[in-house]
């Protein structure tokens, strides 16, 4: 891989600012599926062991630029504790004269969690103010959040103006896979794309369209393309303004798009919901799809 990464650079006694994708699920006010805390792990450890103090910073859900509760980090600061071995602090907000403090009193081995980037509207909107001032706490930029590096967020592009900034090793890894599946792929060359939202991927799709066999779409981004098929979606998740995007790239592709036959939908998102795998255009009204069949 062509870009630098914590293998290129002296942390010894350096404030490093990492940004982690630690958007995990939680239930009753706790990590209910700690893998993405576990893949960030390797770069803390390499970082820590080389007596670097880390700020950490993720976002979590989709609060809207809103402090909610419910999506504070709280809880992923406790289970980071107990998964490093060592204390993890968890700050009240992710700028501003407190935060600042805390950054410029850390001594190497010292950890702490930012809030929730996303209770700042100017993190997705990349405010460079915002920027500067995460950038501000530390002397060190290390990405490691390859899940949300599509998205040029202050904490994700806006910071790199402002730090010098390299890879963490999760980025690594996902980089140099990505790498050799797009410039020499195995033939048949079959790519599987999820997640909520096309217009995120919309380059992605784009790209990989031109170079792949077929392309698989699960998660919620195919029930956009239902959709655009004319099928009922009932209450599924469907990001309806990417409806005509979706017609658009299923009328170039044609049989290269290839969708679920069947999907489970349950009457609500809870684990005791009534569900049963149904053809995507058997969506009952009330219902929803919640996986693949």
């Amino acid at each position: 891989m062509n870009k630098k990464t914590i293998r290129d650079v002296d942390v010894r006694g350096k404030r490093v600012l990492v940004r982690v994708d630690f958007n995990v699920p939680l239930q009753n006010g706790a990590v209910s599926d700690d893998t993405r805390i576990q893949a960030a792990l390797p770069t803390l450890n390499y970082l820590l062991e080389r007596g670097a103090a880390l700020i950490l910073c993720s976002h979590l859900g989709r609060p809207k630029g809103k402090i909610v509760p419910e999506l504070s980090m709280s809880p992923v600061a406790a289970r980071l504790a107990e998964l490093l071995g060592r204390p993890v602090t968890k700050l009240d907000d992710c700028v501003g004269p407190a935060v600042e403090a805390a950054a410029a009193g850390l001594q190497p081995g010292d950890v702490i969690l930012l809030e929730n980037t996303r209770f700042h509207p100017q993190e997705k909107g990349n405010d460079p103010e915002f920027a500067r001032q995460l950038a501000g706490l530390a002397e060190l930029y290390v990405n490691d959040a390859f899940g949300s590096a599509h998205r040029a967020h202050a904490s994700t592009e806006g910071v790199t103006h402002y730090l010098p900034a390299v890879a963490g090793f999760l980025m690594e890894k996902e980089l140099e896979f990505l790498g050799q599946a797009v410039e020499n792929p195995k033939r048949p060359y079959v790519a599987i794309l999820g997640g909520a939202k096309i217009s995120d991927k919309i380059g992605v799709i784009e790209s990989l369209l031109q170079r792949c066999d077929r392309l698989l779409i699960g998660g919620g981004m195919a029930n956009t393309f239902f959709q655009a098929m004319g099928f009922e979606m009932g209450d599924s998740l469907v990001e309806a303004g990417a409806v005509p995007t979706a017609q658009s790239l299923l009328k170039s592709a044609g049989a290269r798009i290839v969708l679920p036959v069947d999907v489970v939908i349950a009457d609500r998102f809870d684990n005791d919901a009534n569900s049963r795998v149904v053809a995507p255009n058997e969506v009952t009204a009330g219902w929803r799809i919640l996986d693949i069949g």
